[in-house]
């Protein structure tokens, strides 16, 4: 069976798989440092709560059959452990049915972690893990080749991210037609990075050709991963490339790191590589045939429903089809802000609130918070709740459920809520009252930078939550 493997493509997958695991450790490592405010048992969005109104065929997890604490910290830890392992490459030293495992029990654990995530977890890197992790299980190991089938996979799996992100820029906002959407979109990104300043800042011819290059890169480049080498690995290497410029220019968790990811296994490194070993000639035993076979054409069954996504007018952003996210459509940023606004926290530990009060800011580990701060670098690490609050700022709708839970710990002063912070204003003791206002954030001039140290200046514009005690939070909601 020659047509099953592609053997000169040994040392793409090693590099694949063992990228792959990085981020599988990324994520684990997250949750487990994160969910007990966000989801635990005490958190803002519990989990024993949700899953009591959502069924297991809706969102399988294992946490649907039992949920703890305790329960859900062993399962980040042990996929961290397993991912850590794969990254270390001993899933080539055990026999192909083996890794196979030890791939399928990150894949199942941060699927049961996803399902029951909630609005914590709704982000297209989720699903675009979870798909990408599934296959991986089918990949093999240093025993075998890598199965052509599984590589042509990821590449649909590429093109989809690729393509569905040019086209939903494409019938989006008028700004991308017009190549003008990188004036704003380096200032009001979600999470600017340490360089964002400096591209915000960039002549604007050179941002209208970011957008142009973003277009050719995003619509015609996926179309060159299906043809022949060499053409398909220098279009991956395009893909690794772009996404490295959008590493530097801000903070996307870790998609930007998965994409390349996808995009390496694309890439023929046999001019690099040399030979594939002996062990990566061999053919594959029979039932792993059979099962390659059998799950890529559940994949291509299941891929009806992206490639219908693709050619509506209506084009969704970052759905999954299945609860299982075995094949997801992908897209970002069709509609660019073109101001900034920013929720600011603050504490007051006066038992009358006063407008001149005492009042201080809780300030966040990477969302613009004191103007001073320059931004800092924290992708492919994802801060969950700094990723909520610029939702927050766009529209108090986004942040209904869970913002009345998060004001209401910081006035209990819950200690798993303060360690997702920066900063805690009030080491002694709780806040009596705390309060949120909407400023207007823009990026300051060179001149004001160098006169002032300043990144950001800001403007008041409203009140976002009035100050409210422990005892009002349950009927207070953000205007």
């Amino acid at each position: 069976m020659d047509w099953f493997t592609a053997p000169d493509y040994w040392l793409g997958r090693l590099v694949f798989q063992r990228a792959l695991a990085g981020v599988y450790l990324l994520a684990f490592v997250g949750a487990a440092l994160q969910f007990r405010a966000l989801i635990g048992a005490h958190g803002m969005l519990p989990v024993p709560r949700h899953v009591r109104h959502v069924p297991f065929r809706r969102a399988p997890s294992v946490f649907q059959l039992r949920y703890s604490d305790g329960l859900f910290a062993g399962c980040a830890w042990t996929g961290a452990v397993f991912a850590a392992a794969l990254a270390a490459g001993v899933g080539d030293l055990v026999p192909l049915g083996a890794a196979m495992a030890m791939w399928a029990v990150p894949w199942l654990l941060y699927l049961s972690i996803v399902n029951v995530g909630q609005t914590w977890y709704a982000f297209g890197w989720e699903s675009l893990l979870l798909e990408v992790g599934f296959l991986a299980v089918f990949l093999g190991n240093a025993r075998i080749g890598p199965p052509v089938l599984v590589l042509w996979l990821l590449r649909w799996v590429l093109f989809r991210v690729e393509f569905g992100a040019g086209l939903i820029k494409m019938r989006g906002d008028p700004c991308w037609r017009k190549l003008t959407c990188l004036y704003h979109h380096h200032e009001t990104q979600p999470m600017p990075g340490p360089l964002s300043w400096f591209f915000h800042h960039l002549p604007k011819p050179l941002h209208r050709v970011e957008c142009a290059a973003n277009h050719v890169t995003q619509l015609v480049v996926p179309v060159l991963l299906f043809t022949p080498q060499p053409v398909a690995s220098y279009a991956a290497a395009i893909v690794v490339a772009t996404q490295a410029w959008l590493v530097l220019s801000g903070n996307f968790a870790w998609l930007n790191w998965i994409t390349i990811t996808i995009a390496l296994s694309a890439i023929d490194f046999t001019g690099l590589a040399g030979p594939p070993p002996e062990a990566a000639s061999r053919g594959a035993p029979l039932w792993f045939v059979v099962l390659v076979c059998a799950v890529s054409a559940l994949v291509l069954w299941l891929s009806r429903h992206p490639v219908a996504n693709l050619a509506s007018r209506r084009q969704a952003m970052n759905r999954s089809f299945d609860s299982l996210h075995l094949v997801n459509t992908y897209g970002a940023f069709g509609t660019v802000g073109r101001v900034r606004d920013e929720v600011v926290v603050e504490g007051s530990a006066d038992r009358v609130p006063r407008e001149d009060g005492d009042w201080r800011a809780y300030e966040f580990r990477g969302k613009p918070g004191a103007p001073g701060r320059m931004p800092r670098q924290f992708a492919p690490y994802h801060l969950r709740l700094d990723w909520l609050m610029w939702f927050a700022a766009l529209s108090p709708g986004y942040a209904r459920d869970w913002f009345g839970p998060f004001v209401e710990r910081l006035l209990a002063g819950d200690r798993d809520t303060l360690r997702l912070l920066r900063h805690n204003p009030f080491p002694d003791a709780p806040p009596v009252h705390v309060r949120a206002r909407l400023y207007r954030y823009r990026f300051t001039t060179w001149r004001e930078l160098r006169e002032t140290g300043a990144w950001w200046h800001r403007t008041l514009l409203r009140e976002y939550l009035p100050p409210t005690r422990l005892a009002e939070t349950s009927r207070s909601e953000p205007e």
